[in-house]
């Protein structure tokens, strides 16, 4: 089959199997590696990309599911309206150890805090939880998080939202 989605903003088109996995299409057809594979059956979050605006896991959508889709993984976030924000607090509390999860934490992240700017620690526990960090355990990426949050609201306050 043939698709066609908009990756980070650019229109792309695939040739593929409609059985391809998101995740494959990113890395292997498109060179575009930031999006991690890790479980595979989507519990670990490493593959984790915005589909319209909403966390997916692209290990488990398909080619014939990403159609006409808007796509944004880790190298296309600082086009995001939040990502310098969000990019900005998780870099300056050292959220991540060796950075296999990173990319997957800020996408959960960034669609989290651009559904709810005012999002409270709960929130975010809850926002992140379908993420795994296996080197650096959560309290700084947990930090990280809460000044990415508080960033995120100074920036509204900024721009007057």
């Amino acid at each position: 089959m043939t698709t066609r989605f908009h990756l980070n903003g650019k229109p792309v088109v695939v040739a593929c199997a409609p059985d391809t996995r998101l995740a494959d299409i990113l890395r292997d057809h498109l060179s575009t590696t930031g999006t991690k594979v890790g479980c595979s059956v989507g519990r670990c979050g490493a593959c984790t990309v915005l589909m319209d605006g909403k966390a997916a896991n692209g290990c488990l959508l398909m080619a014939f599911q990403i159609d006409g889709t808007q796509i944004v993984t880790i190298e296309g976030l600082e086009s995001h309206a939040l990502g310098a924000a969000i990019v900005a607090g998780l870099e300056e509390e050292n959220a991540f150890q060796c950075g296999y999860c990173a990319p997957g934490f800020t996408i959960a992240l960034t669609a989290l805090l651009d559904e709810k700017p005012d999002a409270t620690e709960a929130d975010i526990r809850a926002g992140i939880e379908g993420n795994i960090c296996r080197c650096t355990g959560y309290h700084s990426i947990i930090r990280g998080a809460l000044n990415a949050a508080r960033r995120v609201r100074e920036q509204s306050r900024a721009n007057g939202d």
